[in-house]
């Protein structure tokens, strides 16, 4: 259930969860908007400032006795390794697209590590995540098991601070059904994938349920402070890093009373501003009810709106005019006449190509003749030659028999 649904929070009792011990009024803090942009922002910001500097050797990639030849030796002018008898010698170095070089922009101790975030945002971003711990659905999706929890936020009396034991924490987050959540954790812890296990960071684990308790109740850290995946926290001095892990909103939190009554003085209201931060007032909703619809048809916004049209305008189909001769000339009635160019120009080009079809066929025809012509003399003189030898064998062998009879 949404914490705006419910205006009063159950504080029960440390040794009996089924007891209530009283009803406490929903602080202004938990009504909040969560603004998932302004806590991502903040969260990145704030993670920056527990980096550690690292840079790169000063000397990496100047250790060499590296000259430039100059101009005159058609090589570029890119210092190089001086001597000679190795495959070093003469090699281009120092420049950073050279093997064995320094890198582009070495990176600096004195980079500008941390960043300021404006207190407001900071703030702005406190209360963001505060309020998504009050609603189930952000708590659950965030991965927490709060299936068996009977209430949230959950409110515990101020007796948790004599716990004293670990196991006797345990038995008391068991009966409000906060154990689920701490043994996910616990069942999460593994070894870091990379290098990251031999930096002093070699184990991982989920986040568990996050006490919130007051300088009261400040003795309920010596029992569950070793519980695994349970972090503390002063009322006084919330973190967003630790309301909003990863920068996602919806962290599992379990109050003391005195820090949950607290709530109101530390951060105000929409018309009371904070007793502790100065000028803070909590920042107000763009829109007061998130159900539009229920606005929009209630009857103070449609007896002050136009009343719906009825009449409904059908639009014709457009048609193409450089498809349809109809619809161009209406565009363009000089396009008629274009168009009569364009078939007589067209008919003569038409009348131009049958009469040259028909001179081609002619010209075939008559080479075909000619060609035939060619063909019927070469018999003929073939056949006249052939008649011209017949003759001559004739005349010949008469001459022979001539002469054989004027011997005889």
């Amino acid at each position: 259930m949404s914490a705006a649904a419910r205006p009063v929070v159950s504080v029960f009792d440390v040794n009996d969860a089924s007891n209530t011990i009283k009803s406490l009024k929903l602080p202004a803090v938990f009504t909040a908007p969560i603004r998932l942009d302004v806590v991502q922002f903040v969260h990145t910001q704030m993670n920056k400032n527990k980096r550690q500097a690292y840079a790169v050797n000063i000397m990496a990639g100047h250790q060499t006795s590296a000259k430039s030849w100059g101009t005159g030796r058609a090589v570029s002018r890119i210092p190089r390794v001086a001597g000679g008898g190795t495959h070093r010698s003469g090699q281009a170095a120092f420049g950073n697209m050279c093997r064995g070089g320094r890198m582009f922009g070495p990176t600096k101790t004195w980079r500008k590590w941390h960043k300021k975030i404006n207190q407001n945002q900071r703030r702005y971003a406190v209360t963001s995540a505060l309020a998504a711990s009050a609603v189930s659905a952000l708590v659950m999706s965030r991965g927490h098991r709060i299936s068996n929890v009977p209430e949230i936020p959950l409110v515990i009396s101020n007796e948790i601070a004599n716990v004293d034991k670990t196991k006797k924490a345990i038995a008391t987050l068991a009966q409000f059904g906060a154990d689920e959540d701490v043994q996910k954790a616990k069942d999460s812890r593994n070894i870091r994938r990379g290098k990251g296990k031999m930096r002093n960071r070699r184990y991982t684990m989920r986040r568990g349920p996050l006490i919130v308790y007051s300088d009261e109740t400040k003795n309920v850290c010596n029992a569950f402070k070793n519980l695994s995946g349970v972090e503390l926290v002063n009322v006084s001095r919330l973190n967003l890093l630790q309301l909003a892990p990863g920068g996602h909103v919806g962290r599992f939190c379990i109050w003391t009373q005195s820090a949950f009554e607290m709530l109101d003085s530390i951060f105000g209201s929409n018309t009371v501003s904070s007793k502790v931060k100065s000028g803070f007032k909590m920042p107000r909703h763009m829109v007061v009810a998130g159900d539009i619809a229920r606005v929009i048809n209630s009857d103070a916004i449609q007896s002050a709106v136009r009343p719906a049209k009825v009449n409904v305008r059908y639009s014709r189909m457009k048609k193409n005019p450089l498809k349809n001769l109809g619809i161009m000339v209406k565009l363009n009635p000089y396009a008629l006449t274009m168009r009569r160019a364009e078939l007589i120009a067209q008919s003569k080009r038409t009348d131009i190509e049958s009469v040259g079809k028909k001179r081609k066929a002619k010209k075939v025809k008559s080479a075909a003749a000619i060609k035939a012509l060619k063909k019927a003399r070469k018999a003929k003189s073939k056949a006249f030659h052939a008649a011209m030898m017949e003759d001559e064998e004739d005349s010949s062998s008469e001459e022979e028999s001539d002469e054989e009879e004027e011997e005889v």
